[in-house]
Protein backbone atom coordinates (compact mmCIF):
# COMPACT_ATOMS: atom_id res chain seq x y z
CA UNK A 1 0.00 0.00 0.00
CA UNK A 2 1.17 3.39 -0.89
CA UNK A 3 -0.60 7.60 -0.02
CA UNK A 4 -0.05 10.15 -2.04
CA UNK A 5 -0.91 13.06 -0.70
CA UNK A 6 -2.38 15.18 -3.24
CA UNK A 7 -3.13 18.77 -2.04
CA UNK A 8 -4.03 20.78 1.25
CA UNK A 9 -6.53 23.45 2.17
CA UNK A 10 -5.41 24.47 5.53
CA UNK A 11 -5.46 20.57 7.81
CA UNK A 12 -8.04 19.38 4.96
CA UNK A 13 -6.24 16.93 2.99
CA UNK A 14 -6.94 14.89 -0.61
CA UNK A 15 -5.22 12.42 -1.27
CA UNK A 16 -4.97 8.66 -2.57
CA UNK A 17 -4.53 5.65 -1.15
CA UNK A 18 -2.98 2.90 -3.60
CA UNK A 19 -3.49 -0.49 -3.03
CA UNK A 20 -3.63 -3.95 -5.31
CA UNK A 21 -7.51 -3.94 -5.67
CA UNK A 22 -7.05 -0.42 -6.48
CA UNK A 23 -7.01 3.36 -5.53
CA UNK A 24 -9.03 4.60 -2.81
CA UNK A 25 -9.51 8.88 -3.33
CA UNK A 26 -9.58 10.63 0.03
CA UNK A 27 -11.15 11.56 2.04
CA UNK A 28 -13.36 8.39 1.73
CA UNK A 29 -16.26 6.61 3.64
CA UNK A 30 -16.19 3.00 3.76
CA UNK A 31 -19.36 1.31 3.87
CA UNK A 32 -19.70 -1.14 6.77
CA UNK A 33 -20.06 -4.85 5.88
CA UNK A 34 -19.37 -6.05 9.46
CA UNK A 35 -20.14 -10.30 8.22
CA UNK A 36 -19.24 -9.28 4.85
CA UNK A 37 -22.28 -7.53 3.48
CA UNK A 38 -23.19 -3.99 3.87
CA UNK A 39 -26.68 -4.68 5.06
CA UNK A 40 -29.63 -4.49 2.55
CA UNK A 41 -27.24 -3.57 -0.51
CA UNK A 42 -25.99 -5.70 -3.07
CA UNK A 43 -22.19 -5.66 -4.02
CA UNK A 44 -23.54 -4.68 -7.52
CA UNK A 45 -25.30 -1.68 -6.08
CA UNK A 46 -22.15 -0.80 -3.87
CA UNK A 47 -20.35 -0.29 -7.42
CA UNK A 48 -22.99 1.61 -9.20
CA UNK A 49 -22.70 3.65 -5.92
CA UNK A 50 -19.15 4.33 -6.86
CA UNK A 51 -17.72 2.79 -3.28
CA UNK A 52 -14.27 2.70 -3.21
CA UNK A 53 -13.47 0.54 0.25
CA UNK A 54 -15.64 -1.37 2.04
CA UNK A 55 -14.98 -2.69 5.97
CA UNK A 56 -14.98 -6.04 7.37
CA UNK A 57 -14.99 -7.22 11.04
CA UNK A 58 -12.43 -10.04 12.08
CA UNK A 59 -14.17 -10.56 15.30
CA UNK A 60 -17.87 -11.56 12.95
CA UNK A 61 -16.25 -13.12 10.04
CA UNK A 62 -13.80 -15.32 12.59
CA UNK A 63 -16.97 -16.64 14.47
CA UNK A 64 -18.93 -17.24 10.95
CA UNK A 65 -18.43 -18.47 8.67
CA UNK A 66 -14.84 -18.72 10.30
CA UNK A 67 -11.08 -19.27 9.15
CA UNK A 68 -10.89 -22.64 7.58
CA UNK A 69 -13.51 -21.56 4.73
CA UNK A 70 -12.22 -18.40 4.41
CA UNK A 71 -9.02 -19.87 3.68
CA UNK A 72 -10.68 -22.51 1.52
CA UNK A 73 -12.31 -19.92 -0.73
CA UNK A 74 -9.12 -18.26 -1.31
CA UNK A 75 -10.20 -15.32 0.96
CA UNK A 76 -13.33 -12.55 1.82
CA UNK A 77 -12.95 -10.81 -1.80
CA UNK A 78 -13.96 -14.14 -3.49
CA UNK A 79 -16.27 -15.52 -1.20
CA UNK A 80 -18.61 -11.99 -1.45
CA UNK A 81 -17.59 -11.24 -5.12
CA UNK A 82 -15.89 -7.97 -4.04
CA UNK A 83 -13.05 -6.82 -6.16
CA UNK A 84 -12.48 -3.38 -4.87
CA UNK A 85 -10.06 -2.85 -1.59
CA UNK A 86 -11.55 -4.62 2.34
CA UNK A 87 -10.25 -2.59 5.53
CA UNK A 88 -10.71 -5.25 8.54
CA UNK A 89 -11.52 -4.18 12.02
CA UNK A 90 -9.26 -6.40 14.14
CA UNK A 91 -12.54 -6.91 16.19
CA UNK A 92 -11.25 -5.16 19.67
CA UNK A 93 -14.11 -3.33 19.79
CA UNK A 94 -16.28 -5.94 19.04
CA UNK A 95 -14.68 -8.54 21.97
CA UNK A 96 -14.25 -5.41 24.49
CA UNK A 97 -18.29 -4.85 24.39
CA UNK A 98 -18.22 -7.76 25.72
CA UNK A 99 -17.39 -6.56 28.80
CA UNK A 100 -19.36 -9.33 30.77
CA UNK A 101 -18.14 -11.69 28.38
CA UNK A 102 -14.66 -11.50 28.60
CA UNK A 103 -11.26 -11.88 30.35
CA UNK A 104 -8.36 -9.68 29.33
CA UNK A 105 -4.63 -10.46 30.35
CA UNK A 106 -1.20 -9.31 28.43
CA UNK A 107 -1.01 -12.58 26.92
CA UNK A 108 -4.19 -11.41 24.73
CA UNK A 109 -8.68 -11.85 25.33
CA UNK A 110 -10.67 -14.50 26.37
CA UNK A 111 -14.24 -14.17 25.06
CA UNK A 112 -17.68 -15.74 25.19
CA UNK A 113 -18.76 -15.59 21.21
CA UNK A 114 -22.41 -13.92 21.47
CA UNK A 115 -23.64 -16.56 18.81
CA UNK A 116 -23.61 -19.95 20.52
CA UNK A 117 -21.67 -19.21 24.13
CA UNK A 118 -18.49 -20.95 22.98
CA UNK A 119 -15.11 -19.60 24.42
CA UNK A 120 -12.73 -18.03 22.59
CA UNK A 121 -9.19 -16.37 22.27
CA UNK A 122 -7.46 -13.92 20.73
CA UNK A 123 -3.91 -12.88 20.99
CA UNK A 124 -2.50 -9.97 18.31
CA UNK A 125 -1.05 -12.91 16.63
CA UNK A 126 -4.09 -14.46 16.10
CA UNK A 127 -5.42 -11.62 15.23
CA UNK A 128 -3.13 -11.25 12.28
CA UNK A 129 -3.81 -14.33 11.27
CA UNK A 130 -7.44 -13.88 10.90
CA UNK A 131 -6.81 -10.86 8.96
CA UNK A 132 -4.13 -13.03 6.82
CA UNK A 133 -7.08 -15.86 6.39
CA UNK A 134 -9.16 -12.68 5.06
CA UNK A 135 -7.11 -11.26 2.87
CA UNK A 136 -8.19 -7.70 3.69
CA UNK A 137 -6.05 -4.96 2.19
CA UNK A 138 -5.79 -3.23 5.06
CA UNK A 139 -5.54 -5.00 8.11
CA UNK A 140 -5.82 -3.06 11.80
CA UNK A 141 -3.94 -3.96 14.68
CA UNK A 142 -5.64 -5.49 18.02
CA UNK A 143 -6.02 -3.09 20.20
CA UNK A 144 -8.10 -1.74 23.50
CA UNK A 145 -10.53 0.56 22.96
CA UNK A 146 -11.12 2.27 26.09
CA UNK A 147 -15.33 3.04 27.32
CA UNK A 148 -15.95 7.43 28.17
CA UNK A 149 -15.94 7.97 31.30
CA UNK A 150 -12.27 6.18 31.60
CA UNK A 151 -10.05 6.93 34.82
CA UNK A 152 -6.63 8.19 34.00
CA UNK A 153 -5.08 4.83 35.33
CA UNK A 154 -7.23 3.01 33.44
CA UNK A 155 -6.42 4.76 30.19
CA UNK A 156 -2.68 4.61 30.94
CA UNK A 157 -2.74 1.01 31.64
CA UNK A 158 -4.64 0.26 28.49
CA UNK A 159 -2.80 2.30 26.45
CA UNK A 160 0.53 -0.03 27.02
CA UNK A 161 -1.19 -3.04 26.53
CA UNK A 162 -2.38 -1.58 23.20
CA UNK A 163 1.18 -0.39 22.24
CA UNK A 164 2.19 -3.95 23.21
CA UNK A 165 0.00 -6.12 21.43
CA UNK A 166 0.69 -3.37 18.42
CA UNK A 167 4.44 -4.31 18.56
CA UNK A 168 3.23 -7.78 18.23
CA UNK A 169 0.89 -7.53 15.78
CA UNK A 170 3.30 -5.73 13.86
CA UNK A 171 6.41 -8.92 14.46
CA UNK A 172 3.46 -11.39 13.24
CA UNK A 173 2.72 -9.17 10.26
CA UNK A 174 6.29 -8.98 9.52
CA UNK A 175 6.94 -12.97 9.69
CA UNK A 176 4.34 -14.21 7.22
CA UNK A 177 3.07 -13.74 4.25
CA UNK A 178 -0.09 -12.64 2.50
CA UNK A 179 -2.32 -15.95 1.74
CA UNK A 180 -3.75 -14.87 -1.47
CA UNK A 181 -1.84 -13.11 -4.61
CA UNK A 182 -2.58 -9.34 -3.63
CA UNK A 183 -0.43 -7.58 -0.45
CA UNK A 184 -1.95 -6.43 2.51
CA UNK A 185 -1.05 -3.12 5.00
CA UNK A 186 -1.12 -2.75 8.79
CA UNK A 187 -2.37 0.37 10.77
CA UNK A 188 -1.48 1.07 14.08
CA UNK A 189 -4.69 2.55 16.52
CA UNK A 190 -3.85 5.71 18.45
CA UNK A 191 -5.59 5.31 22.37
CA UNK A 192 -5.76 7.25 25.54
CA UNK A 193 -9.33 7.95 26.04
CA UNK A 194 -9.96 11.58 26.52
CA UNK A 195 -6.03 12.57 27.67
CA UNK A 196 -3.52 14.19 25.85
CA UNK A 197 -0.76 13.04 27.34
CA UNK A 198 -1.38 9.56 26.69
CA UNK A 199 -2.51 9.91 23.53
CA UNK A 200 0.57 11.75 22.70
CA UNK A 201 2.74 8.89 24.33
CA UNK A 202 0.66 6.28 22.19
CA UNK A 203 0.98 8.19 18.72
CA UNK A 204 5.01 8.78 19.50
CA UNK A 205 5.16 4.47 20.20
CA UNK A 206 2.81 3.48 17.23
CA UNK A 207 5.30 6.01 14.56
CA UNK A 208 7.93 5.00 16.14
CA UNK A 209 7.49 1.44 15.20
CA UNK A 210 6.70 2.93 11.19
CA UNK A 211 2.92 1.17 10.71
CA UNK A 212 1.61 2.02 6.99
CA UNK A 213 -1.21 4.10 8.29
CA UNK A 214 -3.09 5.19 11.25
CA UNK A 215 -6.29 5.26 12.92
CA UNK A 216 -7.91 7.09 16.33
CA UNK A 217 -9.61 4.89 17.88
CA UNK A 218 -11.65 5.17 21.31
CA UNK A 219 -13.43 8.66 20.31
CA UNK A 220 -17.34 8.34 19.74
CA UNK A 221 -18.13 6.03 22.57
CA UNK A 222 -19.87 8.98 24.55
CA UNK A 223 -18.16 12.10 24.83
CA UNK A 224 -19.30 15.54 24.57
CA UNK A 225 -18.80 15.77 20.58
CA UNK A 226 -16.50 18.56 21.57
CA UNK A 227 -14.01 16.62 23.04
CA UNK A 228 -13.92 14.02 20.60
CA UNK A 229 -13.09 17.22 17.55
CA UNK A 230 -10.49 18.10 20.08
CA UNK A 231 -9.11 14.60 20.58
CA UNK A 232 -9.33 14.06 16.51
CA UNK A 233 -7.30 17.42 16.07
CA UNK A 234 -4.58 16.80 18.73
CA UNK A 235 -3.98 13.47 17.13
CA UNK A 236 -3.55 14.35 14.05
CA UNK A 237 -1.31 16.83 14.31
CA UNK A 238 1.14 13.66 15.97
CA UNK A 239 0.55 11.79 12.91
CA UNK A 240 2.90 11.27 9.77
CA UNK A 241 1.31 13.33 6.55
CA UNK A 242 2.88 10.78 4.40
CA UNK A 243 0.31 8.14 6.26
CA UNK A 244 -3.30 7.89 6.07
CA UNK A 245 -5.38 8.57 9.12
CA UNK A 246 -8.60 7.01 10.01
CA UNK A 247 -11.34 8.04 12.15
CA UNK A 248 -12.81 4.76 13.74
CA UNK A 249 -16.51 4.15 13.68
CA UNK A 250 -17.30 8.12 13.09
CA UNK A 251 -20.35 9.12 12.67
CA UNK A 252 -23.02 11.45 11.63
CA UNK A 253 -22.53 13.92 7.88
CA UNK A 254 -21.09 16.40 10.50
CA UNK A 255 -19.14 14.55 12.44
CA UNK A 256 -17.16 13.08 9.04
CA UNK A 257 -16.79 17.06 7.71
CA UNK A 258 -15.60 18.56 11.23
CA UNK A 259 -13.17 15.68 11.08
CA UNK A 260 -12.13 16.33 7.88
CA UNK A 261 -11.46 19.99 8.70
CA UNK A 262 -8.82 18.57 11.36
CA UNK A 263 -7.10 16.62 9.03
CA UNK A 264 -8.77 12.80 8.99
CA UNK A 265 -8.55 11.05 5.80
CA UNK A 266 -11.04 7.97 6.10
CA UNK A 267 -14.21 6.79 8.22
CA UNK A 268 -16.65 4.19 8.74
CA UNK A 269 -19.84 4.31 10.32
CA UNK A 270 -23.15 1.99 10.63
CA UNK A 271 -25.22 4.93 11.09
CA UNK A 272 -26.22 5.57 6.72
CA UNK A 273 -27.34 1.71 6.75
CA UNK A 274 -28.54 1.44 10.16
CA UNK A 275 -30.48 4.96 10.18
CA UNK A 276 -31.76 3.82 6.55
CA UNK A 277 -33.53 0.62 7.81
CA UNK A 278 -35.33 2.45 10.47
CA UNK A 279 -36.66 4.79 8.10
CA UNK A 280 -34.12 7.76 8.70
CA UNK A 281 -32.79 9.67 5.80
CA UNK A 282 -30.14 12.29 5.20
CA UNK A 283 -30.14 14.44 2.54
CA UNK A 284 -28.48 18.18 1.60
CA UNK A 285 -31.47 19.75 4.03
CA UNK A 286 -31.58 17.80 6.88
CA UNK A 287 -32.34 13.95 7.95
CA UNK A 288 -36.42 12.79 7.38
CA UNK A 289 -37.88 10.33 9.14
CA UNK A 290 -40.19 8.60 6.87
CA UNK A 291 -42.56 7.35 9.87
CA UNK A 292 -43.45 10.60 10.37
CA UNK A 293 -47.26 11.49 8.68
CA UNK A 294 -45.78 14.58 7.00
CA UNK A 295 -45.17 12.85 3.96
CA UNK A 296 -48.19 10.36 2.93
CA UNK A 297 -49.22 12.44 0.28
CA UNK A 298 -45.70 14.19 -0.19
CA UNK A 299 -45.36 13.74 -4.21
CA UNK A 300 -41.61 14.89 -4.39
CA UNK A 301 -38.60 13.47 -4.48
CA UNK A 302 -36.62 12.75 -1.73
CA UNK A 303 -33.95 14.91 -2.46
CA UNK A 304 -34.29 16.90 -5.48
CA UNK A 305 -30.37 17.35 -6.11
CA UNK A 306 -29.80 13.43 -5.59
CA UNK A 307 -29.25 11.26 -8.27
CA UNK A 308 -29.72 8.23 -6.60
CA UNK A 309 -32.55 5.17 -7.83
CA UNK A 310 -34.48 6.30 -5.02
CA UNK A 311 -34.57 10.09 -5.70
CA UNK A 312 -34.85 9.49 -9.71
CA UNK A 313 -38.18 6.79 -9.24
CA UNK A 314 -40.00 7.43 -6.17
CA UNK A 315 -41.57 9.61 -4.22
CA UNK A 316 -41.21 10.63 -0.37
CA UNK A 317 -45.04 9.03 -0.22
CA UNK A 318 -44.25 6.08 -1.80
CA UNK A 319 -41.15 5.53 0.60
CA UNK A 320 -43.42 6.34 3.72
CA UNK A 321 -45.80 3.99 2.37
CA UNK A 322 -42.79 1.23 1.98
CA UNK A 323 -41.83 1.61 5.87
CA UNK A 324 -45.65 1.63 6.86
CA UNK A 325 -45.95 -1.69 5.09
CA UNK A 326 -43.09 -3.06 6.19
CA UNK A 327 -41.96 -3.74 2.93
CA UNK A 328 -38.35 -5.08 2.49
CA UNK A 329 -37.51 -2.54 -0.81
CA UNK A 330 -38.04 -0.02 1.93
CA UNK A 331 -34.85 -0.70 3.92
CA UNK A 332 -33.24 -1.45 0.74
CA UNK A 333 -33.93 2.13 -0.99
CA UNK A 334 -33.01 4.36 2.06
CA UNK A 335 -30.26 2.49 2.77
CA UNK A 336 -28.99 2.98 -1.05
CA UNK A 337 -30.04 6.44 -0.68
CA UNK A 338 -27.82 7.15 2.53
CA UNK A 339 -24.97 5.65 1.37
CA UNK A 340 -25.32 7.86 -2.01
CA UNK A 341 -25.40 11.01 0.21
CA UNK A 342 -21.90 9.85 2.26
CA UNK A 343 -20.12 9.13 -0.60
CA UNK A 344 -21.16 12.14 -2.37
CA UNK A 345 -20.06 14.19 1.02
CA UNK A 346 -16.97 13.32 0.80
CA UNK A 347 -16.38 13.48 -3.03
CA UNK A 348 -17.90 16.91 -2.85
CA UNK A 349 -15.59 17.53 0.31
CA UNK A 350 -12.19 15.96 -2.08
CA UNK A 351 -13.25 18.54 -4.67
CA UNK A 352 -13.35 21.88 -2.37
CA UNK A 353 -10.39 20.66 -0.34
CA UNK A 354 -8.18 20.72 -4.37
CA UNK A 355 -10.22 24.09 -5.22
CA UNK A 356 -8.96 25.70 -1.55
CA UNK A 357 -12.63 26.41 -0.89
CA UNK A 358 -13.22 23.34 2.14
CA UNK A 359 -13.92 25.60 4.89
CA UNK A 360 -16.32 27.93 3.16
CA UNK A 361 -18.25 24.99 1.68
CA UNK A 362 -18.59 23.00 4.89
CA UNK A 363 -20.05 25.68 6.53
CA UNK A 364 -22.50 26.77 4.12
CA UNK A 365 -23.88 22.78 3.87
CA UNK A 366 -23.81 22.33 7.55
CA UNK A 367 -26.22 26.07 8.12
CA UNK A 368 -28.34 24.12 5.53
CA UNK A 369 -28.21 20.73 6.95
CA UNK A 370 -28.99 22.17 10.23
CA UNK A 371 -31.77 25.09 9.65
CA UNK A 372 -34.03 23.12 6.90
CA UNK A 373 -37.56 23.12 7.36
CA UNK A 374 -37.36 19.40 6.35
CA UNK A 375 -35.41 18.30 9.20
CA UNK A 376 -37.04 16.09 11.38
Amino acid sequence: MKFDLIHSDASARAGIIHTDHGDIETPIFMPVGTQGSVKAVEQRELEELGTQIILGNTYHLYLRPGVDLLKSVKGLHRFMSWTKPILTDSGGYQVFSLSDLRKISDKGVTFKSHLDGSMHFFSPEDVINVQRAIGSDIMMVLDECTPFPCERDYAQVSNKLTVQWAQRCQKEFHSTDQLYEHTQALFGIVQGSVYKDIRKESAAALTSLGFDGYAIGGLAVGEPVEVMYEMAEFCTALLPANKPRYLMGVGTPGNLLESVERGVDMFDCVLPTRNGRNGMVFTRNGKMNFRNVQYRADESAVDEECGCYLCRNFSRAYLRHLFVAKEILALQLASLHNLTFYLWLMKEARRKILSNEFSFWKKELMMRYHNSIVTA
